[in-house]
């Protein structure tokens, strides 16, 4: 988990000049909020309890001077320097009501009022002192003076709040797009290392896990930048912030409040070490979730044909049960550890700092409006507690997920090439190639063969032969184990992947579409792809009239996959698209296995001019279509039989001669079964 925080911070720190900008509008920000109970300190301490203080007889008319029964009275704290003082009074409050004292008190304690006599108990004794009750006009000239001072501080205090809410979006905004471009950045580096992936990665992991890794990882490593990251930096920023305050108004209070540090510590440590067994679980049955889903939706046909809904259910049933499982284990421990665990913890000091200040612990120093501002304080501080707290369980996920997508990222791929490579005079050669998909099952033992410039090659063989194969290691999406292939005369590991296949072209089987148009599948939307090349590719194939023919002509729009087309025309498609590359060497795979007679017979005619000036390989079952082939391979069992012309190996009248004969209808499928058995080969398919 170190290392991952440590790559995620090497993300962010690309953008660090906002993320810096939007650290500094936070502090901004939470110094603006804590300087709101300061002020409101000051307008209970000063300006509301403020009439409390001693009063001073002074010159009628005199600034701030208030007037009762006939005389003029200026509260100790609005004395100028060198100005001389009269005779001194009080104001103070007595439950609801406030009274007029004329003369000073000796001590302070606890006060009552009885016909007009003023009661103070305190540790000096008891003293008593004849009042007069002030009625309420009179109660409002002892604060007239304060009014202005209280509207100036009230609107600062607003000002304030404005304030902070101004800041606090801005440094909102600028994690929210900065998190956004680093989400975009890490999808795109995801999706690149997707492109330089070997073909064999994708052999063990499902393309549904795959995408899970691309969308819904990374959007929960956002969810981190996003929310996490910004709750964690405020609180930190408002705890610390919060407890210097606290020091700066009274030691005692902050003392109170310094245990939460290690608390909130200790507590994100608990949580992590059981949020994180939980959260791999949980990310791990959502991206086996999606790989069932993509599965059932592009096996759907095949489901229902064979009437395997039911089990299909069940099957999802049990990972949606285990996903559930989990997911009800993370929420009980968020239960546990979340809302309700901080407002005991904030009760608890709530109810230890009243006791303390009823009990006389904190001294007398302690104001009403400094134990306002500290109950402020701590309300606030358990804000960005909570978010943290509340934050914890998305903080675990989005560890998760960005350790499965670095763990993608860090699989050994292949740089994608740039430039041009010089285009092949088509010369082929396998010298002594053997390989095998998993250690000790050889599907190919020391094949060697040359193609020339120009020739057609054909590969026949019986399911499992490895035909498949050879075509595989010529387009490097395996490694051969041992031997080497050439292109003229130069050994294809030698050349990186990208530039490798640049002169190659492919026709599989079973082609695959893109969502987009005709024309656009033809080019692949590459640039170097003019339309009149787009056009020419379809003639060549004999395809463009067919679809000129449709609304839309070749610009007619192609669904995911080319589901609206026939299996013949997603075939054309992808034989222009083969010849719009203008490949040296061409590979056609059972190509025109899918195709029907007539439509196969169109592309025949077209292969005859478009296979000169290239090097053709062609697997092929119908061997019907191979006649014409300059050399044909026999292969069995990953060795190469036979090879020859097709007049060469009819002559021979060995494996490619029983093989043409049974497809002719000369010979019985049990006595071509029984002449393989003889001969010790395979009697069963194996697979490739």
């Amino acid at each position: 988990m170190k290392q991952t925080g440590i790559r995620l911070y090497r993300y962010a720190a690309l953008f660090k000049r906002p993320i810096l900008i939007a650290l500094i509008l936070l502090t901004a920000a939470v110094c603006a909020e804590l300087a709101g109970p300061l002020v409101a300190k000051q307008m209970i301490d000063r300006h509301i309890l403020g009439v409390e203080y001693p009063w001073y007889e002074a010159a009628e008319g005199s600034k701030d001077a208030v007037v009762y029964d006939g005389k003029a009275y200026k509260r100790q704290d609005r004395w100028a320097e060198g100005e001389t003082k009269g005779r001194e009074v009080r104001v103070l409050q007595v439950g609801r009501g406030y009274y007029f004292v004329d003369g000073p008190l000796r001590f302070d304690g606890q006060r009552s009022v009885k016909e007009n006599e003023l009661t103070v108990v305190g540790d000096s004794g008891q003293a008593v002192y004849p009042v007069r009750e002030l009625m309420t006009p009179q109660l409002y000239a002892f604060y007239e003076p304060e009014f202005g001072r209280l509207v100036v501080l009230a609107t600062c205090y607003f000002g304030l709040i404005v304030l902070s809410a101004l800041l606090v979006y801005g440094e909102k905004y600028l994690l929210q797009t900065t998190a956004n471009r680093i989400i975009q950045k890490i999808r795109k580096d995801v999706f690149a290392q997707v492109g330089r992936l070997p073909v064999n990665y994708f052999d063990n992991l499902p393309a549904g896990k795959v995408v899970s890794r691309i969308t819904n990882d990374t959007e929960s490593i956002r969810e981190l930048y996003v929310n996490v990251l910004s709750n964690f930096f405020s609180g930190i920023v408002y705890m610390a912030a919060i407890l210097g305050t606290l020091f700066f108004l009274d030691a005692k209070l902050a003392l109170i409040a310094l245990p939460l540090v290690p608390i909130l510590y200790v507590w994100i440590v608990v949580y992590r070490r059981f949020a994180s067994k939980y959260n791999h679980t949980i990310r791990s049955r959502l991206s086996d979730i999606n790989g069932m889903i993509n599965e059932s939706i592009q096996g759907m046909p095949i489901i229902r044909a064979f009437r395997r809904q039911k089990e299909t259910l069940e099957e999802f049933e049990q990972h949606n049960e285990q996903y559930f499982k989990y997911k009800n284990k993370l929420l009980s421990l968020n239960s546990i550890t979340s809302h309700n665990l901080v407002s005991v913890i904030r009760n608890v000091i709530f109810l230890t700092v009243i006791w303390m200040f009823g009990g006389g612990w904190l001294g007398t120093l302690v104001t009403v409006g400094m134990l306002y501002a500290f109950v402020d304080y701590m309300n606030r501080m358990f804000q960005p507690i909570v978010g943290i707290v509340n934050q914890l369980s998305n903080l675990e996920t989005a560890l998760v997920s960005a350790e499965r997508v670095f763990e993608l990222l860090d699989e050994k791929g292949t740089e994608v090439a740039e430039g041009k490579l010089e285009r092949y005079k088509g010369n082929v050669a396998f010298e002594n190639v053997s390989f095998a998909y998993k250690p000790g099952e050889d599907v190919l033992k020391n094949i060697t063969f040359r193609a020339r410039s120009g020739e057609t090659l054909a590969l026949v063989g019986h399911t499992g032969s490895g035909k498949s194969s050879i075509l595989n290691l010529l387009f490097r999406f395996y490694e051969v184990r041992e031997g080497q292939i050439l292109i003229d005369g130069r050994d294809i590991r030698d050349i990186p992947q990208q530039l490798l296949r640049q002169h190659m072209g492919i026709v599989l089987q079973d082609p695959f579409l893109f969502t987009g148009t005709i024309a656009s599948n033809v080019s692949l939307d590459d640039p170097s792809i003019i339309r009149e090349q787009v056009e020419r590719a379809l003639r060549d194939v004999g395809a463009y009239e067919m679809f000129a023919a449709m609304p839309g002509g070749i610009d007619e729009p192609v669904v995911e996959k080319g589901s609206t087309l026939s299996a013949g025309q997603r075939q054309l498609i992808s034989f222009a698209r083969a010849l719009a590359f203008d490949p040296a060497i061409l590979i056609l795979d059972e190509a025109t296995a899918s195709i029907d007679t007539e439509t196969e017979a169109i592309i025949q005619a077209a292969l005859e001019v478009l296979k000169k000036g290239r090097t053709t390989f062609i697997i092929a079952h119908r061997l019907s279509t191979i006649k014409a082939a300059d050399q044909i391979l026999v292969l069995d069992r990953g060795e190469i039989k036979e090879s020859g012309t097709h007049d060469e190996l009819m002559r021979l009248g060995g494996r490619y001669y029983q093989m043409y004969r049974l497809q002719s209808g000369e010979l019985s499928a049990e006595k071509a079964s029984k002449i393989r058995t003889s001969e010790g080969a395979v009697s069963g398919p194996a697979m490739v």
